[in-house]
């Protein structure tokens, strides 16, 4: 989960000290803070679940709301670790609501994606590049032959496995690294490693990759 920042600035507001104030304290009073907390988390789950709930149809009755006790659980131990980051260029509960958010979306990922298989390389371009000739007809048909051949020419085989998981497949960033037992920062530096070794080596060939992404996420 990428964790919200904030740049140095003004002083916490009082609201915002206060709950600061509550959440380092000791006994009750921490208690109190952290049970407010968490449940001002457990609806911005809810929220960011019930927003995202077409990819979560193949859940049991009941699943969502687990879903989003795990991401309250969760979202209330990374502010907390946090806590010293926290700048006051917006209201502490709007830095806190973030977490949840963003915690709700990694896990809805995850769980859309549970029991997927990724599907191999060779696989995942021919079935794409099938359906793009299909879709454009002869317009592409030079390009798709060259990209296939510098995926396999150009690119090392993580480099493959990251760009065709990802621009091919839209597999999220979070689910691949946790199928490759990496991290996101691992997996970022791969795609970018294979778009540009792939752009480079379009363009020696006269093509010009980023026009193809364009369309393609333009879709």
């Amino acid at each position: 989960m990428t964790i919200p920042t904030e740049t140095a600035g003004q002083a916490p507001d009082e609201s915002s000290a206060l709950w600061l104030a509550r959440l380092r304290a000791d006994g009750a009073e921490r208690e109190a803070a952290l049970g407010e907390l968490h449940e001002l988390l457990l609806r911005a789950a809810r929220f960011e679940i019930g927003r995202r709930r077409e990819s979560l149809s193949h859940l049991r009755p009941g699943d969502h709301e687990e879903l989003a006790c795990q991401t309250a659980d969760d979202a209330l131990l990374a502010i907390l670790a946090k806590l010293d980051d926290f700048r006051g260029e917006s209201r502490f509960t709007t830095w806190a609501y973030k977490f949840a958010l963003l915690e709700a979306g990694v896990k809805v990922r995850r769980r859309a994606w549970q029991g997927k298989e990724i599907p191999l390389e060779e696989e995942a371009w021919a079935t794409f590049a099938g359906a793009a000739r299909a879709e454009r007809g002869a317009e592409d048909r030079e390009l798709f032959a060259a990209i296939g051949e510098e995926i396999e020419r150009s690119l090392g085989a993580r480099q493959r496995e990251v760009l065709v998981a990802i621009a091919l497949n839209d597999v999220p960033i979070d689910v691949l690294a946790e199928r490759l037992h990496s991290n996101r920062g691992a997996i970022y530096k791969n795609l970018h490693d294979a778009r540009r070794k792939l752009r480079a080596a379009l363009a020696e060939r006269g093509f010009e990759l980023d026009l193809y992404l364009d369309r393609k996420e333009e879709r």
